[in-house]
Formats: structure tokens, sequence, C-alpha cells
């Protein structure tokens, strides 16, 4: 289903939305800013055992997390945190921040951002999934493609901590 078409209601059942493999993960646009004036979008992330973003700042969003399944534990700013089932995390704009998936199942999580822009993000730096099912592993050009997109989304990524 498209979540794009603003003020018209709509329901999704379980795996329904948007899907799009970005990096090494899948992406579920629940309801995207287009929809909702800008205000907010959710997004819904399976992510792979050892999953790890590179730290990055989101200069215009505030993000956060609820954790559906699953172990992560990350920083933001100087401050470090784990979670699982039921566990929530919020990551304000301007902050470098990154987590890890743990142990060695998947995690699936919600992830809501204020403002409008990372999924569109995503969207643009990923590729449509071919089904709903985490992707084949990323190459180069997945790299590539997000490094190439950040900026336009006002998201520094940042070098591996030492």
């Amino acid at each position: 289903m498209d979540v794009t078409t603003s003020g018209t209601p709509y329901t999704l059942a379980p795996g329904e939305g948007r899907a799009v493999w970005f990096l090494d993960t899948l992406v579920t646009v629940k309801v995207d800013a287009a929809h909702t004036a800008g205000a907010y979008a959710v997004v819904e992330f399976l992510l792979p055992p050892s999953f790890n973003p590179p730290p990055h700042i989101h200069h215009r969003d505030d993000e956060a997390f609820y954790i559906l399944e699953g172990e992560l534990s990350g920083f933001c700013g100087e401050q470090t945190w784990r979670g699982g089932p039921g566990g929530f995390v919020f990551l304000p704009r301007g902050l470098p921040h990154t987590f890890r998936v743990e142990g060695d199942a998947p995690a699936r999580l919600l992830t809501v951002g204020n403002g409008s822009g990372f999924e569109r993000f995503v969207a643009e730096a990923g590729v449509p999934a071919e089904a709903p099912t985490l992707p084949p592993p990323a190459g180069p050009d997945a790299i590539g493609r997000m490094l190439a997109t950040a900026p336009k989304y006002a998201i520094e990524i940042l070098p591996p901590p030492a």
C-alpha cells in the first residue's frame, strides 16, 4: 500500500507499508511525513544480528525507537543505553548516536521521526524491497548511496569511534 496521500485515513496489516532495503535492513514505512503534513513519520525496521549503522547526527529531526523484538545497545551524545522488547529510546537531534543489534537474533523496532525526511532519506538511499525479508548483504554501492544522500536530509555520517 502506498502511504503518501495526506489526510486520508487507512489501516495496515502486519507487514504492510512501503518496503525498502536500506543497507542490510528491511524498512517498512507505516506513515510518512507527506501524510502527516510534515509532523512525523513512523517506520518499522527489521535488523539483522550485529547490525551497526555508522555513527551519525540528524541535524533536523529527533528520532525515537520502540523496540518490538531483539536487543539493542548504543550511545547518544555521552549517554550509553541498552534495551529489549518494550524498551524505548529517544535520540534528540544534533547529538551523535548509533546502536548495535546484540546477540544472534534479528531485532525489530518502530522508529518515529519528527519533522520530515528520514523515511525519504531511506527510500532514496535504499532500493525497493523485492520481498518482505532481510535483503542480501549490501555492497559498497549501498554505502555510497547513503553517503551521497545523507547531506540532502541534514544527516551527517561520522567516522567510527577510535
